[in-house]
């Protein structure tokens, strides 16, 4: 087979791998289960899916489609070959205005054609809570709705049009078409004759409509993926009396890639909802209370009726990013519906909250009800948004698993369905979580499991099995949003009847006769509690570490908090800065998800001595920048940046380091030593020729500049300091300066900006300049020689550093270390978390004392300026933008921007190396540079990062400038 594989990739168009870091990578999406794939391949063209269909059939194969792999119930994974369409077939082909409509490749994101959209007044309605980087392939795989569809309805009433290639290779259309077009194709021989032939011989039979009628879902449930949609096919022209044209999108939307393989999509779209908008926080006591409120407020028109528990709203308390977003909630309700209104006045706007109010009060069922506008609702939304990966981060092996979180019943059984479900869930000892689309009758609910365990493997059949019969009970939906997939498909037959299941296996075998596309799901479908992450059998011991990983209770379950959602997989043009690597190569490799599923796969099924030494580990953490955006924006907290300096330093036990990376990671050293000589290290840093070959040498892109060593460093610079500084008689506090190596020895003039800021503005100053903060060995995974650092460090300054004495550093990488990478390889941890707490960026500082009243305008010029500001990684992922922003504001006529910048692309040593080069400038063309380009002239770039400005006069000619450089040259 590798050799027919190897073939295969010669004449393939597209991307095609086999080796074992892709098939690691594929191995999983978003749901319990692991399957090992053959190959996965990228397809360019329609061409190559018909070689791929080809293949399947002529080797026994199967194929997997996948657009972003954020499936939960395992649609996106199998033994065959994965075919991802999410890099290449991403283009938006047409769009109709008058029609309102837009005809789309799979792999477009959904939020960014309803950015593309938007000009146009219109949009694609259904929305997950995946959006940002949920494609449209997979949303008609899924037949996907989200917190929109009590208005807006559900992807199947969308699609209006679906280009295809059929398991023979065939290019077939389906759309609207007349009862006697349906049956000329009918009559026909190929492989779209037998599909229609079929559907007409199966559903002409009154006794085979009334059968569908009877065991499937009630109509009125929206949300509904029960196996393929026969029943939304009844109410169609031919098997009906009505004028409704007969449209096998209905049923291909929710088939999961299983009946053909999908190119080209044309979708309904919805004007643009009125402008203004406002949302009721209705909080409650329990569970009940909040259920028995929905009938209640659905009675108005409402864009948006979800809720959240107290299990979700507890998570968020954890979360870096996430516990500011839960302004609203007042107390600790057990549970909160988020109900949204809107319309095109502000006058109707206010009418309809009033009466919302009103009916809620007259329910008296719950006991706060705050209003939310503009960008609350946005955290609002986002807070929901994120209950899946929050869900992620429970430490440890139990986890909140999908089995029965996709249920969906009629609003009126709403309250019934729960409390039975509450009851069957206390059965095992369950404290279910309980969050999502209220208004639409589904609710997420997910029972704790440890399916590391044959007990909680076979409470996951249990659990399934009853909640399965449980809904049919109530004529609901198993499969409400999410899919049948793996984890659902077993129980189809018991859901809808055996003469129903025998029908969706007729429609099966009528489209792919030779079981190609997307086997073991809907029909005929793989055992639920087999194939899943862990054979409970294998007892894995987490690998020794040197870097302390208790709080997520070692290495390898910290690979195992990323459920696979894929917020790592949202592109540029979403908020925050988390991949920049796959923002701009869009390479699933390039994903913390991708980094995590190859970790945890290497560590638990790796027989050697050292696991971690790994070429599969050394190929997916390559472009791995360490911006540590995934330790806040990933809702999990999966740090792989922490975990990528653990990997380097288990790997170079094993395998030697290179010249570059020592050159790099102990630069700290060569830098104090040029700077004894600055003049001769600039002179041999600017001449081209010497230049050239020192670049060449030290593994430096030709195309990069080399920093310049500070003339006079900030210890020269402290030797002669009492005939420098200015003394304010008034002292304000006392504070440690902590100048680190980079602001000593090549911008030393920063550090002595911040000095004199500091020293004019009256604060006394204890100055640490010999101290070396231990970046850029971590940075290279010189761990032992970094802790040899952080001792030192913490030695030092555990008796000069306190809460009344803080910590106050320039450069943001090398201090917000003490508060991230000191905690886990101090060994004095106590007084290195004593320190960590009293630790501060000097924005951090200044805008502190701003508040507390200390620092006041009159000390600053009052001329005007504009200043754009883009913040170090480091500083979004470990502290906050605003506090450079409330420093900068400071000075009465200054007018600070934060501009949505993401990451520069330099990230330290990354941007110069030369295999690095391309990637980081890359990345700093997403976002920063553009943005810089079009400032004016006059205004002024605040970088705080060193690696950050060198960027950005790099890529944009511009100089940026340290914010403490533009307050001290403020000062009046």
């Amino acid at each position: 087979m590798k050799q027919l594989l190897q073939n295969f990739k010669e004449e393939f168009k597209g991307d095609f791998h086999f080796d074992s870091l892709y098939t690691s990578m594929y191995a999983t999406d978003a749901s319990v289960y692991r399957k090992i794939p053959l190959a996965v391949a990228f397809p360019k063209t329609k061409e190559d899916i018909k070689h791929l269909i080809a293949f399947a059939t002529k080797h026994n194969t199967s194929l997997i489609p996948r657009t972003a792999g954020t499936s939960l119930a395992g649609q996106c994974v199998g033994n065959g070959i994965v075919v991802d369409v999410s890099k290449y077939f991403t283009k938006i082909l047409s769009v109709d205005t008058n029609n309102k409509t837009v005809t789309v490749q799979p792999g477009v994101i959904r939020d960014e054609l309803n950015e593309f959209l938007k000009p146009y007044g219109i949009f694609f309605g259904p929305n997950t809570s995946t959006s940002n980087r949920c494609m449209i392939g997979g949303m008609v795989g899924n037949n996907s709705s989200g917190t929109t569809s009590i208005k807006y309805g559900v992807t199947r009433n969308k699609v209006l049009e679906m280009k295809t290639l059929l398991s023979d290779g065939s290019e077939v259309t389906f759309g609207p078409i007349s009862k006697d077009n349906f049956l000329i194709k009918a009559s026909q021989e190929t492989v779209e004759g037998t599909i229609y032939k079929t559907l007409h011989d199966s559903l002409s039979s009154e006794t085979a409509r009334n059968e569908i009628k009877r065991q499937f879902p009630k109509p009125e449930i929206h949300r509904r993926n029960t196996g393929y949609a026969v029943d939304a096919l009844l109410d169609m022209s031919l098997f009906s009396e009505t004028n409704i044209p007969i449209n096998l999108c209905s049923l291909l939307c929710g088939s999961e890639g299983t009946l053909a393989f999908t190119t080209e999509i044309t979708l309904q779209l919805d004007e643009l909802p009125p402008q203004h908008s406002a949302m009721v926080i209705a909080q409650y006591k329990s569970l009940e209370d909040s259920l028995h409120d929905v009938n209640n407020v659905m009675k108005h028109d409402l864009y948006t009726c979800e809720m959240m528990d107290n299990v979700i709203l507890e998570r968020t308390k954890e979360n870096k990013k996430y516990e500011a977003y839960r302004f609203f909630i007042e107390g600790n309700p057990k549970a909160v519906l988020m109900l949204e209104l809107r319309a095109g006045t502000k006058y109707d706007l206010q009418n309809q909250v009033a009466s919302l109010q009103q009916s809620l009060l007259n329910a008296n069922l719950s006991y706060a009800r705050p209003i939310l506008y503009g960008t609350e609702i946005d955290m609002a939304l986002e807070l929901r948004k994120a209950g899946l990966g929050l869900l992620g981060n429970m430490v440890g092996d139990d986890k909140a698993v999908a089995c029965i979180e996709d249920t969906a019943v009629a609003l009126e059984d709403l309250p019934a369905y729960i409390l039975e479900f509450s009851a069957l869930m206390k059965k095992y000892n369950q404290e279910a979580v309980y969050y999502a689309h209220a208004g639409a009758g589904e609710l997420h609910l997910r029972p704790i499991l440890n399916l590391k365990e044959k007990k909680d493997i076979a409470f996951f059949r249990k659990i399934t099995t009853e909640v399965s019969q449980l809904v049919k009970k109530y004529k609901g939906s198993f499969s409400g949003e999410h899919g049948d997939g793996i984890v659902r498909a077993e129980f189809l037959e018991s859901q809808i009847g055996t003469k129903n299941y025998q029908l969706l296996q007729k429609i099966k075998t009528a489209f792919d006769p030779n079981n190609i596309f997307n086997p073991g799901k809907i029909v005929n479908a793989y055992k639920m509690d087999e194939s899943l992450r862990y054979d409970a059998e294998v007892v894995i011991e987490e690998p020794k570490t040197l870097m302390n990983f208790s709080d997520s209770q070692g290495i390898l379950r910290l690979a195992e908090k990323c459920n696979g959602s894929g917020d790592c997989r949202k592109s540029a043009e979403a908020s925050g800065t988390m991949c920049p690597s796959y923002q701009a190569t869009k390479n699933e490799k390039d994903t913390t998800r991708a980094r995590a599923n190859v970790l945890r796969e290497v560590l638990a099924n790796n027989e050697a001595a050292n696991k971690f030494n790994s070429k599969d580990l050394k190929a997916v953490f390559d472009l791995c920048i360490s911006c540590k955006a995934c330790g806040t924006e990933c809702p999990s907290n999966v740090d792989m940046a922490t975990a990528k300096a653990e990997f380097l330093y288990q790997y170079h036990q094993n395998n030697k380091v290179s010249r570059a990376d020592t050159l790099f990671g102990k630069s700290s050293y060569y830098n104090k030593k040029a700077a004894m000589f600055p003049k001769l290290a600039n002179g041999l840093f600017s001449n081209p020729m010497t230049s050239s070959w020192i670049k060449k040498w030290s593994g430096v892109a030709t195309n990069r500049s080399i920093p310049k060593v500070s003339t006079n460093s900030f210890s020269r610079y402290t030797k002669n300091i009492e005939k420098q500084h200015i003394k304010n008689n008034k002292v304000r506090s006392e504070v440690v300066l902590f100048v680190d190596e980079f602001s000593n020895y090549l911008e030393s003039e920063i550090a002595i900006d911040t000095y004199e800021l500091l020293d004019r503005i009256g604060y006394k100053i204890t100055i640490i300049d010999s101290l070396d903060s231990a970046r850029a060995l971590l940075s290279k995974g010189f761990l032992q020689e970094a802790k040899v650092e952080i001792n030192k460090n913490v030695s030092a300054l555990k008796t000069l550093v306190s809460e009344t004495t803080p910590l106050i550093g320039i450069e943001p990488s090398a201090i917000l270390g003490f508060r991230d990478e000191y905690l886990r390889l101090a060994s004095d941890e106590a007084s290195a978390r004593a320190i960590a707490k009293n630790t501060h960026l000097i924005e951090e500082f200044l805008a502190s004392e701003i508040q507390k009243g200390n620092i006041t305008a009159d000390l600053f010029t009052s001329e005007e300026k504009i200043i754009k500001i883009h913040s170090h990684c480091h500083q979004k992922a470990l502290s906050n933008q605003k506090v450079t922003f409330d420093s900068l504001n400071l000075p009465l006529n200054y007018k600070p921007v934060i501009m949505t910048t993401g990451c520069c692309g330099m990230a330290g040593s990354f941007g110069y190396e030369q295999q690095h080069y391309e990637v980081s400038m890359q990345i700093g063309e997403l976002k920063l540079f553009p943005l810089v380009r079009k400032t004016d002239k006059k205004c002024i770039i605040a970088a705080n990062g060193t690696s950050c400005r060198h960027q950005i006069k790099d890529g944009t000619g511009r100089e940026a400038l340290h914010p403490v450089t533009i307050l001290r040259q403020a000062l009046v």
